[in-house]
Protein backbone atom coordinates (compact mmCIF):
# COMPACT_ATOMS: atom_id res chain seq x y z
CA UNK A 1 0.00 0.00 0.00
CA UNK A 2 1.18 3.54 -0.63
CA UNK A 3 -0.01 7.13 -0.25
CA UNK A 4 -0.22 9.58 -3.12
CA UNK A 5 -0.65 13.36 -3.25
CA UNK A 6 -0.18 16.05 -5.93
CA UNK A 7 0.24 19.80 -6.35
CA UNK A 8 0.40 20.97 -2.73
CA UNK A 9 1.88 24.31 -3.86
CA UNK A 10 2.25 25.64 -0.36
CA UNK A 11 3.06 29.31 0.28
CA UNK A 12 2.60 31.28 3.47
CA UNK A 13 0.28 33.64 1.60
CA UNK A 14 -3.35 34.67 1.41
CA UNK A 15 -5.64 32.77 -0.95
CA UNK A 16 -5.24 33.72 -4.59
CA UNK A 17 -6.27 32.59 -8.06
CA UNK A 18 -4.80 30.66 -10.97
CA UNK A 19 -3.24 32.38 -14.00
CA UNK A 20 -6.68 32.69 -15.58
CA UNK A 21 -7.97 34.52 -12.51
CA UNK A 22 -10.95 32.20 -11.98
CA UNK A 23 -9.73 29.22 -9.90
CA UNK A 24 -9.25 29.84 -6.19
CA UNK A 25 -5.97 28.63 -4.69
CA UNK A 26 -5.65 27.98 -0.96
CA UNK A 27 -1.90 28.49 -0.46
CA UNK A 28 -1.75 28.46 3.34
CA UNK A 29 -4.41 25.80 3.86
CA UNK A 30 -2.58 23.32 1.63
CA UNK A 31 -0.09 22.63 4.44
CA UNK A 32 -2.92 21.83 6.85
CA UNK A 33 -4.46 19.45 4.30
CA UNK A 34 -1.09 17.74 3.95
CA UNK A 35 -0.91 17.33 7.74
CA UNK A 36 -4.32 15.63 7.63
CA UNK A 37 -3.08 13.32 4.87
CA UNK A 38 0.04 12.40 6.86
CA UNK A 39 -2.07 11.65 9.94
CA UNK A 40 -4.42 9.47 7.89
CA UNK A 41 -1.52 7.57 6.27
CA UNK A 42 0.10 7.02 9.68
CA UNK A 43 -3.11 5.33 10.85
CA UNK A 44 -3.61 3.09 7.81
CA UNK A 45 -4.01 -0.64 8.37
CA UNK A 46 -2.28 -2.45 6.80
CA UNK A 47 0.39 0.25 7.04
CA UNK A 48 1.57 2.03 3.91
CA UNK A 49 5.06 1.27 2.56
CA UNK A 50 5.87 4.60 0.88
CA UNK A 51 4.34 7.87 -0.37
CA UNK A 52 4.40 9.35 -3.88
CA UNK A 53 4.51 13.15 -4.01
CA UNK A 54 3.71 14.00 -7.63
CA UNK A 55 5.34 17.43 -7.81
CA UNK A 56 4.69 21.15 -7.29
CA UNK A 57 5.24 20.81 -3.55
CA UNK A 58 5.56 24.59 -3.03
CA UNK A 59 4.23 27.48 -5.12
CA UNK A 60 6.31 29.59 -7.49
CA UNK A 61 5.47 32.81 -5.64
CA UNK A 62 7.81 31.71 -2.83
CA UNK A 63 10.74 32.65 -5.10
CA UNK A 64 9.46 36.23 -5.47
CA UNK A 65 8.88 36.47 -1.73
CA UNK A 66 12.35 35.12 -0.89
CA UNK A 67 10.72 32.23 0.98
CA UNK A 68 11.53 29.21 -1.22
CA UNK A 69 13.88 27.52 1.24
CA UNK A 70 11.67 28.08 4.31
CA UNK A 71 8.47 26.99 2.49
CA UNK A 72 10.16 23.82 1.28
CA UNK A 73 11.44 23.04 4.76
CA UNK A 74 7.96 23.44 6.26
CA UNK A 75 6.47 20.94 3.80
CA UNK A 76 9.34 18.48 4.16
CA UNK A 77 9.00 18.69 7.96
CA UNK A 78 5.37 17.54 7.69
CA UNK A 79 6.27 14.68 5.34
CA UNK A 80 9.18 13.85 7.64
CA UNK A 81 6.70 12.76 10.31
CA UNK A 82 6.09 9.63 8.22
CA UNK A 83 8.18 6.56 8.98
CA UNK A 84 8.24 5.50 5.31
CA UNK A 85 10.14 6.78 2.23
CA UNK A 86 8.68 9.60 0.15
CA UNK A 87 9.37 9.61 -3.59
CA UNK A 88 9.27 13.08 -5.14
CA UNK A 89 8.58 14.09 -8.75
CA UNK A 90 9.91 17.48 -9.87
CA UNK A 91 7.30 19.86 -11.27
CA UNK A 92 7.37 23.33 -12.83
CA UNK A 93 6.93 25.05 -9.45
CA UNK A 94 10.03 23.34 -8.05
CA UNK A 95 11.90 24.85 -11.01
CA UNK A 96 10.39 28.32 -10.50
CA UNK A 97 11.90 28.24 -7.01
CA UNK A 98 15.20 26.41 -7.51
CA UNK A 99 17.73 25.61 -10.20
CA UNK A 100 18.18 21.94 -11.08
CA UNK A 101 21.64 22.13 -9.52
CA UNK A 102 20.12 23.35 -6.25
CA UNK A 103 17.29 20.78 -6.27
CA UNK A 104 19.92 18.01 -6.29
CA UNK A 105 21.03 19.30 -2.87
CA UNK A 106 17.54 19.39 -1.32
CA UNK A 107 15.27 16.81 0.28
CA UNK A 108 13.37 16.64 -3.02
CA UNK A 109 16.28 14.70 -4.56
CA UNK A 110 14.79 11.31 -3.63
CA UNK A 111 16.92 9.78 -6.38
CA UNK A 112 19.84 9.89 -3.90
CA UNK A 113 18.46 6.92 -1.96
CA UNK A 114 18.24 4.89 -5.18
CA UNK A 115 21.98 5.37 -5.80
CA UNK A 116 22.99 4.60 -9.37
CA UNK A 117 19.49 3.47 -10.46
CA UNK A 118 18.99 6.46 -12.76
CA UNK A 119 20.33 8.02 -15.99
CA UNK A 120 23.98 9.07 -16.23
CA UNK A 121 22.99 12.74 -15.88
CA UNK A 122 22.76 13.20 -12.11
CA UNK A 123 20.59 16.32 -12.56
CA UNK A 124 17.94 14.24 -14.32
CA UNK A 125 15.56 13.31 -11.51
CA UNK A 126 14.59 9.88 -12.86
CA UNK A 127 15.21 6.61 -11.06
CA UNK A 128 13.70 3.24 -10.21
CA UNK A 129 13.42 0.98 -7.18
CA UNK A 130 11.60 -2.16 -6.12
CA UNK A 131 9.41 -1.50 -3.06
CA UNK A 132 8.06 -5.08 -3.02
CA UNK A 133 8.83 -8.36 -4.78
CA UNK A 134 7.88 -8.24 -8.50
CA UNK A 135 6.81 -4.61 -8.20
CA UNK A 136 8.90 -1.73 -9.56
CA UNK A 137 8.43 2.02 -9.22
CA UNK A 138 9.84 4.23 -11.97
CA UNK A 139 10.07 7.98 -11.32
CA UNK A 140 10.31 10.06 -14.52
CA UNK A 141 11.59 13.61 -14.96
CA UNK A 142 9.14 15.43 -17.23
CA UNK A 143 11.32 18.57 -17.17
CA UNK A 144 14.51 16.88 -18.34
CA UNK A 145 13.95 18.94 -21.51
CA UNK A 146 12.81 22.37 -20.28
CA UNK A 147 13.74 26.03 -20.15
CA UNK A 148 12.96 26.04 -16.42
CA UNK A 149 15.62 25.80 -13.73
CA UNK A 150 18.55 25.92 -16.17
CA UNK A 151 21.08 28.59 -17.10
CA UNK A 152 20.09 30.42 -20.33
CA UNK A 153 23.58 29.76 -21.71
CA UNK A 154 23.40 26.01 -21.13
CA UNK A 155 22.93 23.42 -23.86
CA UNK A 156 19.81 22.06 -22.09
CA UNK A 157 18.21 25.52 -22.12
CA UNK A 158 19.13 26.35 -25.73
CA UNK A 159 17.89 23.03 -27.11
CA UNK A 160 14.66 23.20 -25.07
CA UNK A 161 14.01 26.78 -26.22
CA UNK A 162 14.55 25.71 -29.85
CA UNK A 163 11.95 22.91 -29.50
CA UNK A 164 9.50 25.26 -27.77
CA UNK A 165 9.93 28.11 -30.27
CA UNK A 166 9.48 25.70 -33.19
CA UNK A 167 6.00 24.83 -31.91
CA UNK A 168 4.98 28.01 -30.08
CA UNK A 169 5.28 31.41 -31.84
CA UNK A 170 3.41 33.26 -29.06
CA UNK A 171 5.12 36.16 -27.26
CA UNK A 172 4.09 34.49 -24.02
CA UNK A 173 5.55 30.99 -24.10
CA UNK A 174 3.12 29.94 -21.35
CA UNK A 175 0.18 30.68 -23.67
CA UNK A 176 -1.33 27.81 -25.71
CA UNK A 177 -3.51 30.24 -27.67
CA UNK A 178 -3.83 29.32 -31.35
CA UNK A 179 -1.40 26.40 -31.15
CA UNK A 180 -1.96 23.20 -33.15
CA UNK A 181 -0.20 21.39 -30.32
CA UNK A 182 -1.26 23.37 -27.24
CA UNK A 183 0.94 21.35 -24.87
CA UNK A 184 4.05 23.11 -26.22
CA UNK A 185 4.12 25.72 -23.46
CA UNK A 186 6.91 26.61 -21.05
CA UNK A 187 5.12 25.30 -17.96
CA UNK A 188 5.32 21.80 -19.45
CA UNK A 189 8.53 19.97 -20.35
CA UNK A 190 9.71 16.76 -21.92
CA UNK A 191 12.20 13.90 -21.99
CA UNK A 192 15.73 13.77 -23.32
CA UNK A 193 16.60 10.82 -25.55
CA UNK A 194 19.00 9.65 -22.85
CA UNK A 195 16.16 9.40 -20.31
CA UNK A 196 13.92 7.57 -22.81
CA UNK A 197 16.70 5.06 -23.58
CA UNK A 198 17.26 4.49 -19.86
CA UNK A 199 13.48 4.05 -19.32
CA UNK A 200 13.38 1.46 -22.11
CA UNK A 201 16.19 -0.54 -20.44
CA UNK A 202 14.43 -0.48 -17.07
CA UNK A 203 11.19 -1.78 -18.61
CA UNK A 204 13.12 -4.45 -20.51
CA UNK A 205 14.51 -5.68 -17.17
CA UNK A 206 11.00 -5.67 -15.63
CA UNK A 207 9.60 -7.63 -18.58
CA UNK A 208 12.31 -10.26 -18.20
CA UNK A 209 11.71 -10.54 -14.45
CA UNK A 210 7.91 -10.57 -14.76
CA UNK A 211 7.49 -7.44 -12.66
CA UNK A 212 4.59 -5.02 -12.60
CA UNK A 213 5.65 -1.39 -12.99
CA UNK A 214 4.07 1.78 -11.61
CA UNK A 215 5.32 4.96 -13.30
CA UNK A 216 5.10 8.38 -11.65
CA UNK A 217 5.69 11.79 -13.24
CA UNK A 218 4.54 15.35 -12.71
CA UNK A 219 3.14 15.98 -16.20
CA UNK A 220 0.57 13.55 -17.68
CA UNK A 221 1.72 11.27 -20.51
CA UNK A 222 -1.61 10.53 -22.20
CA UNK A 223 -3.90 13.09 -23.90
CA UNK A 224 -7.01 11.40 -22.44
CA UNK A 225 -5.62 11.82 -18.92
CA UNK A 226 -5.10 15.52 -19.64
CA UNK A 227 -6.96 18.61 -20.79
CA UNK A 228 -4.83 18.72 -23.95
CA UNK A 229 -2.58 21.45 -22.52
CA UNK A 230 -1.11 19.83 -19.40
CA UNK A 231 0.81 17.14 -21.28
CA UNK A 232 4.51 16.28 -21.68
CA UNK A 233 6.02 17.76 -24.86
CA UNK A 234 7.12 14.43 -26.36
CA UNK A 235 4.48 12.28 -24.65
CA UNK A 236 4.25 10.07 -27.77
CA UNK A 237 7.88 9.02 -27.32
CA UNK A 238 7.28 8.08 -23.67
CA UNK A 239 4.11 6.17 -24.57
CA UNK A 240 5.88 4.25 -27.32
CA UNK A 241 8.46 3.08 -24.76
CA UNK A 242 5.69 2.02 -22.36
CA UNK A 243 3.72 0.25 -25.09
CA UNK A 244 6.79 -1.64 -26.32
CA UNK A 245 6.71 -3.56 -23.02
CA UNK A 246 4.05 -5.45 -21.12
CA UNK A 247 5.08 -4.59 -17.55
CA UNK A 248 3.61 -1.09 -16.98
CA UNK A 249 0.22 -1.21 -15.28
CA UNK A 250 -0.28 2.41 -14.22
CA UNK A 251 1.04 5.94 -14.81
CA UNK A 252 0.39 8.43 -11.99
CA UNK A 253 0.71 12.18 -12.64
CA UNK A 254 -0.30 15.58 -11.27
CA UNK A 255 -0.06 19.07 -12.85
CA UNK A 256 -3.72 19.18 -13.99
CA UNK A 257 -5.48 20.25 -10.79
CA UNK A 258 -8.88 18.91 -11.89
CA UNK A 259 -7.53 15.38 -12.24
CA UNK A 260 -8.32 12.96 -15.08
CA UNK A 261 -8.29 9.26 -15.89
CA UNK A 262 -8.15 6.90 -18.84
CA UNK A 263 -7.24 3.32 -19.63
CA UNK A 264 -5.34 3.30 -22.91
CA UNK A 265 -5.62 0.80 -25.77
CA UNK A 266 -2.77 -1.26 -24.28
CA UNK A 267 -4.59 -1.60 -20.95
CA UNK A 268 -2.36 0.87 -19.08
CA UNK A 269 -4.16 3.00 -16.49
CA UNK A 270 -3.31 6.73 -16.59
CA UNK A 271 -4.44 8.51 -13.44
CA UNK A 272 -3.91 12.25 -13.02
CA UNK A 273 -4.51 13.20 -9.40
CA UNK A 274 -6.56 16.21 -8.30
CA UNK A 275 -4.37 18.95 -6.78
CA UNK A 276 -4.34 19.95 -3.11
CA UNK A 277 -3.83 23.64 -3.97
CA UNK A 278 -7.36 24.12 -5.38
CA UNK A 279 -9.04 22.02 -2.71
CA UNK A 280 -11.27 24.00 -0.30
CA UNK A 281 -10.19 23.88 3.38
CA UNK A 282 -13.23 21.76 4.34
CA UNK A 283 -12.26 19.01 1.87
CA UNK A 284 -8.98 17.27 0.93
CA UNK A 285 -7.18 15.61 -2.01
CA UNK A 286 -5.01 12.58 -1.28
CA UNK A 287 -5.35 8.83 -1.63
CA UNK A 288 -4.13 5.48 -0.40
CA UNK A 289 -3.52 2.80 -3.01
CA UNK A 290 -3.58 -0.92 -2.23
CA UNK A 291 -1.74 -3.08 -4.75
CA UNK A 292 -2.85 -6.66 -5.38
CA UNK A 293 -1.74 -9.35 -7.82
CA UNK A 294 -4.42 -8.38 -10.34
CA UNK A 295 -5.50 -4.84 -9.46
CA UNK A 296 -4.85 -1.53 -7.68
CA UNK A 297 -7.56 -0.21 -5.38
CA UNK A 298 -7.42 3.55 -4.80
CA UNK A 299 -9.22 4.92 -1.75
CA UNK A 300 -9.58 8.64 -2.28
CA UNK A 301 -10.24 11.39 0.25
CA UNK A 302 -12.22 14.54 -0.40
CA UNK A 303 -12.12 15.47 -4.09
CA UNK A 304 -10.47 12.21 -5.19
CA UNK A 305 -12.93 9.43 -6.07
CA UNK A 306 -12.35 5.77 -5.21
CA UNK A 307 -11.18 3.69 -8.16
CA UNK A 308 -10.39 0.05 -8.94
CA UNK A 309 -7.82 -0.51 -11.70
CA UNK A 310 -7.60 -4.11 -12.93
CA UNK A 311 -4.45 -5.38 -14.64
Amino acid sequence: AFGVVADIQFADAEDGYDFGGCRRRYYRHSLRLLREAVQAWAGESPPIDFVLQLGDIIDGQNARRGEAESALQQVLDVLGQLSVPVHHAWGNHELYNFSRARLVQTGLYSRAAAGSAGPADRECHAYHCSPAPRLRLVVLDTYDASTLGTEPGSLRYQESLRVLREKNPNDDLNSPEGLKEPHFVAFNGGFSQAQLDWFDEVLKFSDENEEKVIVMAHVPLHPSASNGVCLAWNFEAALSVIHAHRCVVCVLAGHLHDGAYCRDCHGVHHLTLEGVIETPPDSNAFATVHVYEDKMVLKGRGRIPDRVMHF
